[in-house]
Formats: C-alpha cells, structure tokens, sequence
C-alpha cells in the first residue's frame, strides 16, 4: 500500500459490486448448464449419481473459472489466483458433491421423480456452492 492507503497501481481501482454480481449470475447459470446437462447425460447412460456429479462439477467449474476470470472479475492469468481457486473448488467440490450425494436420494425417495430429484438436488447443491465461491472469490482472490 501507499502512503495514501490506496493499493499498488496494478490492483486497480475495486470492480463494482453490482456489476461483479451480475457477471458472476450469468457465468455461473451457462456453467449450470454445462454442469447439469453432462450429470444428465451420464446418469441416462448409467452412471451412479455421485460419480456422475463428480464429473460434471469439473466441467461446469472448469468453464466457470475461465468465464469468471476474463469476464466477471476481469483478472490476467496468474499462478497464485489459480492456485487458490483450485483450493477453494477442492472445497466446493466437496460440499457441492456432498449435499448432492444425499440430497438426491432423499427427494428421489420423497417425490418418487427422478428428474424432480435431479434438479431439486442440484439446484440446492448449486446454490450453496456459488453462493460461497462468489464471496470468496470477490473477497480473497481477485479482490
């Protein structure tokens, strides 16, 4: 920091708030589709539910990351924000997969729908999960 307090010039003036979030809806429901349309595909073809959500979450945050990177938080490749994404989607894969491993079964059980099961399992495991990448992505990694 500068003596004014202000960070180094090449952080930049902070993005704004609104227009962040804006960003992030849209990256985050065309990854939602990426992510949800490959977990169908897998599980028409056979695949257990969790392994199907596992591999669909690596696609959908794969294309996640690089929209929001460019697009929502407009920040230049780096190591170090790569680094720390991976880190925080290792957590998010794990509570993401998680909710959905137990959710899925339950309101399959519940609605006696397989499609209901899937997207009330995925909406729910979606959300939480974007809900925390967003703060800590605008927080800590590309502030």
């Amino acid at each position: 920091m500068s003596a004014g307090g202000r960070a180094a010039a090449d952080e930049g003036e902070p993005k704004p708030l609104g227009r962040q979030l804006f960003r992030f809806v849209i990256s985050g429901g065309i990854a939602a589709v990426v992510d949800f349309g490959i977990l169908w595909a897998l599980m028409a073809v056979g695949l257990g539910h969790t392994w199907a959500k596992a591999v669909s979450f690596v696609f959908g945050t794969a294309t996640a990351y690089l929209i929001n990177r460019r697009w929502t938080f407009q920040a230049e490749a780096s190591k170090r924000r790569f680094i720390a994404v991976m880190a925080l989607y290792g957590v998010t894969f794990a509570v993401q997969v998680g909710i959905w491993a137990f959710s899925y079964p339950w309101l399959l059980d519940l609605s006696q729908s397989q499609l209901v099961a899937q997207v009330g399992g995925f909406v729910v495991a979606q959300g939480v999960a974007t809900s925390v990448n967003f703060v800590v992505q605008r927080t800590l990694i590309f502030r």
